[in-house]
């Protein structure tokens, strides 16, 4: 199709990654002379119920940014099909102020780039006539038909840093040191960042753990440094937000649900620093990485998965191929790029192959993977 005008919005938690990715839409679309529209907060900006602030992008205003971090467009975690408006905590259906939004800005096209939640609105939108084309963002790298999401490489780095570096400390006090990060339904981000950060134990949403089997591997190994100074008297252990005992549920730092009916997790990390302390004799400290995991520059792998991403997405708008996303298919960035349905990301989460890759007796990265 002939374009004119393209928007483009990020939504959900930030992640590097997606400056870079608008800064792709920008430049092919230029290429194309096309217009973008950068639109601020998300989904936020196009049902206030007023002029959505946006903001003209052309190449040489984008060009530094695929070195930033974040998002220059802002987020927000907006849910127009469950819209809080009013006094009392209405909710509302106000998805049909997108549609107005996106014919009184005169789109051709919406891009929005995001997670679970803000594509599975975009999905929503397209059965009712939206003209959207989504790309996938988030550091869980949770979402179903895609191999790799926008800001997992870089998160994963920062996340295996910090690992390194309790390993010092920990090392120093003889104390197990349990770090605390990301990921509500998949376990790949402390699964990864464990192994890379030399965790000795990783404990993940998909694989619920026993306590008492937990307990034990650290007291037989802190106990042998004790004996023997050639093995290490600490343990590091990484834990993902969504992590659970067996028998046991996700630890919430509050029970509100947010628009998408999500409760805010936190916490496990600490929960289980005092089960150690109180069930050993090993003392133990813990650290909730937080959102810093979503900061910093954005990786190589980031940036050119941004640029892929964000020069196919505009090819596929051209397409008219509404109501899909782009998606990765194999390693990135050596990967191929594809289209799926919107519907994807609807369906289920992609989670950690137990089987293939989790070692449930020992609470780490598999060593057997090859098979034969």
């Amino acid at each position: 199709m002939a374009l004119r005008r393209i928007g483009v919005l990020t939504g959900g938690g930030d992640a590097p990654g997606l400056n870079p990715a608008i800064r792709a839409v920008v430049w092919k679309a230029a290429e194309l002379g096309a217009e973008v529209i950068g639109i601020y907060d998300g989904w936020r900006g196009l049902v206030d119920g007023h002029d959505a602030e946006v903001w003209p992008l052309d190449p040489e205003l984008v060009r530094y940014w695929d070195l930033d971090g974040g998002t220059h467009l802002g987020s927000s975690r907006t849910n127009p099909f469950n819209l809080s408006r009013g006094g009392g905590g209405k909710r509302v259906d106000a998805s049909d102020e997108v549609l107005q939004a996106m014919a009184r800005l005169e789109l051709d096209a919406l891009i929005p780039i995001g997670g679970e939640d803000t594509l599975g609105v975009a999905a929503r939108l397209a059965k009712k006539g939206a003209r959207v084309v989504g790309i996938p963002k988030t550091i869980d790298k949770d979402l179903n038909g895609t191999d790799y999401t926008l800001g997992f490489d870089t998160s994963l780095r920062t996340c295996a840093d910090i690992i390194e570096r309790s390993r010092t400390p920990a090392g120093s006090h003889h104390w197990v040191q349990v770090v605390e990060v990301m990921g509500r339904h998949a376990g790949h981000l402390a699964l990864w960042s464990g192994l890379a950060g030399g965790a000795f134990i990783t404990l993940i949403p998909e694989a619920p753990f026993a306590l008492d089997r937990v307990l034990k591997l650290l007291d037989d190994r802190l106990a042998k440094g004790g004996r023997d100074r050639r093995f290490p008297r600490y343990a590091v252990v990484v834990v993902a937000e969504g992590a659970h005992p067996s028998g046991g549920k996700e630890i919430t730092l509050e029970e509100k649900v947010d628009a998408f009916g999500h409760v805010r997790l936190g916490g496990i990390g600490s929960w289980l620093a005092e089960q150690i302390r109180q069930r050993t004799q090993w003392d133990s400290r813990s650290v909730a990485l937080g959102h810093p995991q979503r900061g910093g520059t954005p990786s190589p792998i980031d940036r050119v998965m941004g640029h892929l991403f964000g020069s196919a997405a505009v090819d596929a708008v051209v397409a008219g191929k509404w109501g899909h996303f782009v998606s990765a298919h194999g390693i990135a960035p050596a990967c191929e790029i594809k289209l799926e349905s919107l519907d994807e990301v609807t369906k289920g989460w992609r989670l950690v192959d137990v089987a293939r890759h989790y070692d449930t007796e020992h609470y780490r990265a598999s060593h057997t993977i090859l098979s034969v």
